[in-house]
């Protein structure tokens, strides 16, 4: 699926690291995954007829994050729970994103859930707050079906 691939890109872009200070640990690029992921979701959930296309993305992040548990050596048992935990920090998440972006102010959120480990200085927290809220703008003005198509930087 190109969009979940562009999410991918768009998530492991060197300045989100360099510029923005997110750890470039398996953590660190998880949550930015998650982080780029939430904001195309939240572009898409009040779109009726992009409940598919957020359900097939939303499928693609499950499939993509159990092979990566796999190949790190997660048996079987314990894929299940591992994606259990990681679909309900996405929800979490989404619900942080949703609510810093209406705020204007993802601070609280990044703090949270980008910046786990503790927080960088204030210009790289300035820097990714800009880049994400450049980002929902973006995809704001794309039409939905751009965005599906994976257009989405």
């Amino acid at each position: 699926m190109l969009l979940y691939d562009r999410v991918i890109a768009l998530a492991r872009a060197p300045h989100w690291y360099e510029s923005g200070g997110v750890p470039d640990t398996l953590d660190g690029r998880f949550d930015m995954v998650a982080a780029v992921l939430s904001l195309v979701l939240l572009r898409l959930e009040d779109v009726p007829e992009a409940g598919p296309a957020s359900a097939r993305l939303t499928e693609r992040f499950v499939t993509d994050m159990d092979g990566q548990l796999r190949e790190s050596g997660v048996g079987d048992i314990g894929v299940g729970k591992h994606i259990g935990k990681m679909m309900g920090m996405l929800g979490g998440r989404l619900g942080a994103y949703r609510d810093g972006l209406a705020a204007g102010d993802l601070h609280p959120a990044l703090a949270r859930n980008l910046y786990r480990s503790g927080l960088p200085d204030a210009a790289a927290i300035a820097h990714t707050e800009a880049a994400l809220f450049a980002l929902r703008d973006a995809l704001a003005e794309r039409p939905t079906e751009s965005v599906i198509a994976g257009d989405i930087a």
